[in-house]
């Protein structure tokens, strides 16, 4: 009995070994490959020069999109709205890229931009450059965390894939997904030459009838302008 016990227990002791094997070299796979994705991504944004030409055609922008309400109603005592959202293209305001609909509890609306700005190292030119890339869009009784996706996370926006267009599909994918990754980590950026990544959600109180185009300010911030429907 004691010899059939003290097998079982090495038994068990083998298998917890093989576990803890498995385990660690699964977390160390893991870790490499984060490790590996964001050298990739400091090796591109520092030595690649289709990136760097491609950051440097970014040109300032004046408006990335527009908001209008589709309706308005009041259901089951609470005031619905029902939207249009639309991205336009960078250089042609007129030219729809993007388009949405949401229907958002209230009449007050959150839209969240992510702003990426480069620092001027690595600019051909020297001068900074700035993304502009739409997160989501969300009712003021709603928690951002819980809000409707715009542009899809980690993937190319379409309002710069020209100006991405001669990188290689990896290196374009590394580098979004990266800056969505590594969008929560300011120090990091830092480090790669990425000055600032923020939020920058702005809000306003939608009425029919009425179109609110996104504008950016001489700071870099987005703010609606309000006009008559067109």
């Amino acid at each position: 009995m004691k010899r059939t016990s003290s097998v079982k227990s090495s038994g068990c002791l083998v298998n917890l070994l093989v576990f803890c094997v498995i385990g660690l070299s699964v977390w160390a796979a893991i870790a490499t490959w984060f490790a590996a994705r964001n050298i990739t991504f400091e090796k591109i944004l520092k030595e690649n020069q289709q990136l760097k030409e491609a950051l440097t055609r970014i040109t300032a922008e004046e408006q990335i999109g527009y908001a209008k309400v589709i309706k308005q109603e009041v259901v089951d005592g609470k005031i619905m709205t029902t939207m249009k959202f639309v991205e336009t293209a960078r250089e042609d305001p007129s030219a729809i890229i993007l388009q949405k609909e949401y229907t958002i509890e209230g009449e007050i609306v959150f839209f969240d931009a992510m702003i990426v700005r480069f620092n001027d190292q690595l600019l051909l030119d020297g001068k900074e450059r700035a993304l502009y890339l739409w997160r989501r869009v969300y009712g003021e009784n709603t928690p951002p965390s819980q809000g409707f996706p715009i542009e899809e996370r980690e993937k190319e926006p379409e309002r710069y894939k020209e100006i991405f267009a001669k990188l290689n599909q990896k290196d374009k994918e590394i580098f979004w997904s990266s800056v969505w990754e590594l969008s929560n980590d300011p120090e990091k950026l830092k480090q790669l030459g990425i000055s600032a990544i923020y939020g920058n959600a702005t809000y306003t109180k939608l009425k029919p009838g009425m179109v609110y185009i996104f504008k950016i300010n001489h700071a870099g911030q987005v703010y609606p302008e309000i006009i008559p429907d067109f």
